[in-house]
Order: structure tokens, then C-alpha cells, then sequence
């Protein structure tokens, strides 16, 4: 017990994370391997990611197009910000905050996509006009079911819901960078007097407020689009949510913790975040080839009520008004 309580913390355990040049130098040829694979494969899906923007602009219409590049970029900056995060240890919290603001962007794409496979805002209107909509959905309200329904107005307020993640977000971490620079922002601070422990959770709850909006869009919308594939692309938008901010949570917890042990030059800490980094390369580099399958193809348009009235019969109020102007000719 003693002799425990005695043992004395290596120095390296303590101080910032290693400058790029000391990690290059303390990488064995394991590691070199290991390095090199992660940044071949986070270019390669830059690259992937390169080549179908190309390919949407030439084959898909604006502004859809616009939309779906951007939702395709979310994994590949994530792996391309987390391969300078794991060369560059110092950089991780500009890395880290660059991802997330290019996903609180993604978050409200998501919502603008499903609402322009429609034909966009007008269209959706009209197409869900006289209809309501329910709210019980993840993640605030799953388990309220004597939730009313609501009419589809107030998609205006969906749609601010969701953006509104996007701004603040961006201004929160502009804010906190600035704050870290100066001293004042440490993710391991959890004195009540520290920024971080004000600034992390009120970012938690502007991510649940954002990611509500595009739950009941799409819970009330995904069966009209089937046929465009949007429940595995929809699959696939939770699924780097999931990786990009809970896993990442999660890692951060037990680095601060302790659980995840300090091996020097990595603190614990940098140790956490340097796992954590080389997780997302190797799980983002998956999620560009499966998006790239899913929307490296050309869809028909969806059939609105008018194009179903030519493929199964007009009305009898058109049929008459054709008779009558061919009669008369």
C-alpha cells in the first residue's frame, strides 16, 4: 500500500500532448504500418468523395444536388480531420470541432433532402396538405404517445429547429477555440466554474432539439421513398452521428477517467483521443464506400398525384374535356 502510494507518475502522463515531430519519432514499424494504412485510407475517401461530387454535378439538378454533396462529405472530412488529429495530437481539438461543425450543417441537410425529394417546400405542402403529422419520435419524445398530432404548416418551424444546430453550433465553437487558446476551455475541467462544463452540455441539448425535426420528417415521410433507398441512407446519417459524437463522447469519458492508461509521450487523455481518431479513419472509410453505392446512381422522380392520374387513367372530368375539344375539331 506503501509502496503505491509512493510510486511516482511518469512526467509524460501529465503534460500536453507530443508535438507531430515526437510522434514520428517514437513510431515503431508496427506503427508506421498501422499510420500509413489509416492515411491511405482516409485520402482514399477523399478521393471517392472527389469523384461522386463530380458526378452529381453532371447527372443530378440544383438544388438537390447541393444537398446530397454535402451529406456525402460528412464521413469523408471526418476521416480527413481525423488523420491531421492523429499526426498532429495538438490539433485535435481544431480538428474535432471542424467535424462537428460540418455535421450540424449535415443535420439540416438531411431534413432539406427529404423535403426536396418531394419536388421541395411548395410541393411538400401541397402534397401533405390536410394531413397531420406525429411527434412522438426519437429522440425527445419516443415514449409519448398521447402526443397530438400536428398539420404539416409548421414545417417552417421543423426546418428552423434543425438550422438552428448548425448556427449555434458553429458560434459555440468558434467560442470555444478562442476560449482555448487563451486557457479558458478544457474538456478535463469539470469544476462548475469551467467553461467546457456550460458550453458541452448546452451543445448536447441543441443536438437533441436538431435531430427531432428530422426524426418526424422522416417517420412520417420514409414510406412514400422507398424506392429512392432513403431508410439505409438515413441509416447511414445516424450512423456517423453515432460514431462522431457518442462513441467519441464515450472514449473522452474513460480517457478522463483513467480507465484508458496514459503510455508515454500520450497522456491519457491524448491516448483516448489518438483512439479515438484512428477508429473514426477505418469506420468513416466504410461509411464512404456504402453512401457511395447508395447515392452514386440517378433516381426517377417520385410520382406526384398528377403523373398518377396519367399512368392509371385521368379523371372523368379530364376525359370529358378531351371528348368535347376533339368533337369540336
Amino acid at each position: 500500500m506503501e509502496e503505491s502510494l509512493n510510486a511516482t507518475i511518469d512526467p509524460a502522463c501529465l503534460q500536453e500532448p507530443p508535438l507531430a515531430i515526437d510522434v514520428i519519432k517514437q513510431l515503431d514499424v508496427f506503427d508506421f504500418c498501422l499510420y500509413s494504412m489509416l492515411t491511405f485510407m482516409s485520402c482514399i475517401s477523399l478521393l471517392l468523395y472527389l469523384e461522386l461530387c463530380i458526378f452529381i454535378y453532371k447527372k443530378l439538378p440544383y438544388p438537390k444536388k447541393t444537398t446530397i454533396v454535402w451529406i456525402n462529405g460528412a464521413a469523408p472530412v471526418i476521416a480527413t480531420m481525423s488523420c491531421f488529429g492523429m499526426w498532429i495530437p495538438r490539433a485535435v481539438m481544431i480538428t474535432d470541432m471542424t467535424s462537428n461543425c460540418y455535421f450540424a450543417v449535415v443535420v439540416y441537410k438531411v431534413l432539406v433532402l427529404i423535403i426536396e425529394e418531394f419536388g421541395g417546400s411548395s410541393d411538400f405542402l401541397k402534397r401533405f396538405s390536410g394531413e397531420t403529422f406525429r411527434i412522438n419520435v426519437g429522440p425527445c419524445c419516443c415514449c409519448c404517445v398521447c402526443l397530438p398530432r400536428v398539420p404539416i404548416r409548421l414545417l417552417f418551424w421543423l426546418k428552423l429547429g434543425a438550422l438552428q444546430y448548425a448556427i449555434l453550433k458553429t458560434v459555440l465553437s468558434v467560442l470555444a477555440i478562442v476560449l482555448w487558446t487563451n486557457g479558458n476551455f478544457d474538456l478535463s475541467d469539470l469544476e462548475i466554474t469551467g467553461t467546457a462544463i456550460w458550453i458541452n452540455p448546452f451543445i448536447g441539448v441543441l443536438t437533441i432539439i436538431s435531430l427531432w425535426p428530422v426524426a418526424i420528417i422522416f417517420m412520417n415521410t420514409n414510406s412514400f421513398l422507398r424506392s429512392i433507398k432513403i431508410v439505409p441512407k438515413y441509416a447511414m446519417y445516424q450512423l456517423v452521428l453515432v460514431l462522431s459524437q457518442l462513441q467519441t463522447s464515450i472514449i473522452n469519458i474513460l480517457a478522463l477517467d483513467g480507465t484508458i492508461a496514459c503510455a508515454p509521450p500520450f497522456s491519457s487523455q491524448a491516448r483516448g483521443s489518438m483512439l479515438s481518431q484512428q477508429m473514426m479513419i477505418m469506420e468513416m472509410f466504410i461509411i464512404t464506400l456504402v453512401n457511395r453505392c447508395l447515392y452514386r446512381r440517378i433516381y426517377d422522380k417520385l410520382p406526384s398525384e398528377t403523373a398518377h392520374s396519367e399512368v392509371y387513367g385521368l379523371s372523368r372530368v379530364n376525359r370529358t374535356l378531351i371528348l368535347e375539344r376533339d368533337a369540336g375539331c
